[in-house]
């Protein structure tokens, strides 16, 4: 059989948080010409919205060709709203979760979605005081889209290990690396995908949730990798948001890779193997932890093997793609995230070390907001 190329094409979404400038607090309002003013300044609609909270702004890249293209365009939004959100005296934090905000004292933003997902959701979508990294591949034909869908799940953790920047939750230090997953988790259909043998199958489960009144379609599915109800793309939702500009960039060249990788192993009448969801939940457990320090289960033997391993076996096994891609550096900047830690990482030891200096625990956590806001402007 001959399987047309899918075209690899990439976008990606990042969510940030809005940070008062003086409070170090999340802002109650957005600025109420904040979005108007960001697409000004971008010179483009529907590249900026805004986000279930309304301390909460969404930006997207357009369709990019190459990873860096997505470098270019992720530049360009990050600085626009950096720029925009100075301008209202507040600023951007590229964080899955604030140090210290309270999702009690946050509000909704007025926009029938999200009043539905309120009422539907009640207490569990008001909590949803996070933010997350999406990255799309352009894959156009249905049957590999669902093909390469429980192919690449296996992936899933080593993806969420490397974005790791929810570590604190209403002040606390949870001893996670992405508190953000526990969150998120407590929503009706998250977590891992289902594994379907073909699009019609993957199909009649969407019609009987929509028959049934449960969802409108399958823009209401929110598993860690789904099929995307608007576009021709697979949709990648593990990752927490990277605070810092290259390890986001990283990500999605691995995610690119991976998939190009699984299409030659298709295309050759091959495929990844695929482990139970238990198995696979375990390792998302790993990363959800402990990010890459304790290492993740190589699920072909059975044992756990060091993070460091682990990478340097995903590398090579997609080097043919990311020198076919254009993007071999970009996924070997992942040696740099091991090197100097994920955002996580990097949080705790600000505020370790404000704790160390004589800081009081709000000082402390105020000191990560710092560290943040300036991250995320590099």
């Amino acid at each position: 059989m001959t399987y047309k190329e899918p075209s690899f094409t990439v976008g990606v979404e990042e969510e940030y948080l809005l940070v008062d400038r003086e409070t170090r607090d999340l802002v109650t309002d957005m600025p109420e010409s904040m979005i108007e003013d960001c697409e000004h300044a971008m010179e483009a609609r529907g590249q900026v919205s805004p986000e279930f909270l309304r301390a909460q702004i969404e930006v997207g890249t357009k369709v990019c060709s190459s990873i860096a293209e997505v470098r270019e365009e992720l530049g360009r939004m990050r600085d626009c709203v950096i720029k925009v959100a100075e301008r209202h005296g507040c600023a951007p934090i590229a964080a899955s979760t604030h140090p210290f905000a309270r999702w009690l004292d946050q509000r909704h933003t007025d926009k029938e979605r999200y009043d539905s997902l309120g009422r539907e959701l009640q207490a569990t979508a008001r909590r949803l005081l996070i933010c997350g990294m999406h990255v799309h591949v352009g894959i156009e034909d249905e049957e590999t889209r669902i093909d390469l869908m429980s192919q690449f799940a296996y992936f899933l953790p080593h993806l969420l290990a490397l974005s790791c920047s929810s570590p604190f939750w209403e002040g606390e230090n949870t001893g996670l690396k992405s508190f953000r997953l526990t969150v998120f988790d407590a929503l009706p259909r998250t977590g891992m995908p289902e594994t379907f043998a073909s699009w019609a199958e993957y199909e009649r489960h969407i019609e009987v949730m929509v028959e049934a009144g449960l969802i409108e379609d399958g823009t209401k599915i929110w598993w860690d990798v789904r099929p995307s109800a608007r576009y021709p793309t697979l949709e990648t939702r593990v990752m927490d948001v990277c605070t810092r500009i290259d390890d986001a960039v990283c990500i999605a060249a691995i995610n690119v890779c991976l998939l190009r990788m699984l299409f030659r192993l298709r295309r050759s009448n091959q495929r990844w193997r695929t482990y139970a969801r238990m198995l696979l939940m375990e390792n998302r457990w790993r990363a959800m932890r402990y990010s890459f320090d304790e290492g993740l289960v190589d699920l072909g033997r059975g044992a756990i093997v060091p993070h460091a391993e682990n990478l340097g076996e995903l590398i090579e096994l997609i080097r043919e793609d990311a020198e076919a891609l254009g993007c071999t550096a970009e996924v070997e900047h992942a040696w740099k995230i091991l090197e100097r830690g994920t955002s996580a990482h990097r949080q705790v030891a600000t505020y370790e070390r404000a704790l160390a200096a004589g800081a009081a625990q709000k000082e402390a956590l105020m000191a990560v907001v710092d560290m943040l806001i300036e991250e995320t402007r590099v």
